[in-house]
C-alpha cells in the first residue's frame, strides 16, 4: 500500500448525495482499523498482550464483524441493485459484471478476516499470541485494492446515474441496516 490517497470524498454529507458519501466515510474507517491492525501486529510483538492490546483488539473485532458486513450488504443490497437498474443494454452487462467483481471480492475479504479473527479473539481475551503479519498486510493490501476500485468506478457512477429518489431509497436501507430510522 503506497502513499498515493485516494482523492477527496466529493460527496456532500447530507442531501441525496449523503449515501455515497457514508460509503466513502466507511471506506475511510476500514483504512484506518487496517493501519490500527498493521500497528498491532508491532504491539503485540514487542510488548505482548497487555491491557491496551486487549482493548485495540475488541476494537477491531467489534468493526469488521458489525460494520463491514453492513457495509457489504449496503452495497450488494441496495447500492449495486439500483446501479444495475439505472442501465441499459450493454452499460448494463458491464455494470453487472464490475458489480459481481465487488460482491467476490467482499467474499475474499471476508475470508482473509476469518484468518484474522481467532488470533485477534485470542488477544482481546488476554491470551499471548502473535499477530500474522503476513495475514494483516495481505488483508490491508486487498482493502486498499478494493476501495481504490468502487471509489474510482462504482461511486462516480452512482452520484452520476442515480436520481434522487434512487438515493433516498439507498439512505433508508443504510439508516434501517443500522437502526437509525
Amino acid at each position: 500500500m503506497g502513499s498515493t490517497a485516494f482523492p477527496a470524498v466529493p460527496f456532500p454529507n447530507t442531501g441525496p448525495q449523503a449515501p455515497l458519501a457514508a460509503l466513502c466515510h466507511c471506506h475511510r474507517r476500514v483504512l484506518a482499523y487496517c493501519a490500527t491492525l498493521r500497528r498491532l501486529v508491532l504491539y503485540v510483538a514487542e510488548c505482548g498482550c497487555t491491557r491496551d492490546a486487549q482493548v485495540v483488539s475488541h476494537g477491531v473485532l467489534r468493526f469488521f464483524d458489525i460494520e463491514v458486513p453492513r457495509h457489504y450488504a449496503d452495497e450488494e443490497e441496495d447500492l449495486f441493485p439500483a446501479l444495475i437498474e439505472s442501465m441499459a443494454g450493454s452499460d448494463a452487462v458491464c455494470l453487472q459484471d464490475l458489480t459481481r467483481g465487488s460482491a467476490s471480492q467482499h467474499r475474499a475479504l471476508a475470508g482473509q478476516w476469518s484468518i484474522l479473527r481467532e488470533p485477534l479473539e485470542d488477544i482481546a481475551a488476554g491470551r499471548d499470541v502473535l499477530l500474522p503479519a503476513e495475514a494483516v498486510e495481505a488483508f490491508a493490501r486487498r482493502w486498499w485494492d478494493h476501495i481504490g476500485l468502487e471509489e474510482s468506478e462504482l461511486l462516480p457512477m452512482a452520484s452520476r446515474l442515480l436520481s434522487d429518489e434512487e438515493l433516498a431509497r439507498i439512505d433508508r436501507g443504510m439508516q434501517e441496516r443500522r437502526n437509525w430510522a
